[in-house]
């Protein structure tokens, strides 16, 4: 299937959606644990960075 025949089905699937939001996932909690992954992984980088 090429590109231009995908594009009017991918249209009509996201247009039938009922919001798309799962009711489990809270975005505060989503985003903060984000937030702490990526403080972590800048803080073992730094930890680790040996060219000091």
């Amino acid at each position: 299937m090429s590109t231009a025949a995908a594009l009017p089905v991918l249209n009509l699937l996201a247009s039938e959606g009922e919001g798309g939001n799962h009711d489990s996932l809270n975005p505060y909690l989503t985003g903060g644990a984000a937030l702490f992954i990526l403080l972590l992984m800048l803080y073992v980088t730094t930890r680790f960075n040996r060219d000091r």
